[in-house]
């Protein structure tokens, strides 16, 4: 059985889908799609711009999306059993599904980049990598942090986790996970606080859009950040995907719920081959590929 899994911000890289572009025609007309839906050339940021271009929160989300989607249509036996993104990844992994248009799962994405892009600007916050300890060792230690908020972000594989919060907050958490046996714990050069309380204004805005946007039964599960659950039912999909800003992403529990559900192969949609690693340090005898 097979997952398609799609990547999230920090993937991306300057020149990406500029092969897709010149030697398709599918994707050429969803590139040309995008930057009318967008109202600015992300085509053209994404083939020729700079890394701080890219690195824009509400040019990355989008460019991500764009090139995983177009990876999953161009895909000769696009024949999931299951769908899953990491953050971002989850848009386009629905999208890949059928359960939302490419069109409208671009606008989410933009207003989703945007609104988190804000949230950064209101209030400074960070996010770090913590290696090499369990994950109940690192929740405990968030939970004892009193100069500020701090909380598990990602639960990328086991013995990396990503933490969030406000600056003070996180680097408390560094120097207290060191002292309990992390083998690093790094700050990371991000806009902000993803998957955290801060990200609530960000949430509250894409309430909204993602209440308004018609969505469809999707062709298979999709395995949810939020629950690293199997889901089909669209008023849940719709709730775990507002929930998603400000809850941790457990990838580590998904990639594990795929395992239970039979899945053997996945194949990444996307730039780069993160997803591909973090599932093989999960389970090892998965075999892993790229579309």
């Amino acid at each position: 059985m097979k997952a398609y899994i799609f990547p999230g911000q920090g993937a991306q890289f300057v020149g990406m889908g500029k092969d897709l572009y010149d030697a398709s025609p599918v994707a050429k007309a969803l590139f040309e799609e995008a930057d009318a839906v967008l109202g600015f050339s992300l085509s053209t940021i994404m083939f020729t711009g700079t890394d701080e271009d890219l690195r824009q929160t509400n040019v990355t989300q989008p460019a991500i999306f764009v090139h995983s989607v177009i990876k999953a249509k161009l895909a000769a036996d696009f024949a999931p059993n299951v769908v899953a993104g990491h953050s971002l990844g989850e848009f386009s992994a629905l999208v890949a599904a059928g359960a939302l248009s490419f069109a409208d799962g671009l606008r989410l994405v933009q207003q989703r980049a945007n609104a988190m892009q804000a949230a950064c600007e209101a209030q400074p916050s960070t996010m770090a990598a913590v290696l090499g300890l369990e994950d109940s060792v690192v929740e405990e230690v968030c939970a004892t942090i009193t100069e500020g908020v701090v909380v598990p972000a990602n639960y990328n594989c086991p013995g990396q986790l990503v933490i969030s919060g406000s600056v003070p907050g996180v680097e408390a958490a560094c120097v207290a996970l060191k002292a309990a046996g992390a083998k690093r714990a790094l700050m990371l050069q991000v806009g902000g606080a993803f998957h955290s309380p801060l990200m609530e204004p960000a949430r509250t805005q894409l309430a909204a859009a993602i209440e308004a946007t018609t969505f469809a039964a999707p062709i298979c599960p999709i395995i949810q950040n939020v629950n690293a659950k199997a889901e089909t039912d669209i008023p849940t999909i719709k709730a775990n995907l507002i929930a998603q800003l400000t809850a941790p992403v457990r990838w580590t529990q998904s990639v594990l719920t795929m395992g239970e559900m039979g899945i053997t192969e996945f194949v990444e949609c996307g730039p780069g081959n993160v997803l591909q690693g973090l599932v093989k340090k999960t389970i090892k005898e998965a075999i892993t590929s790229a579309a």
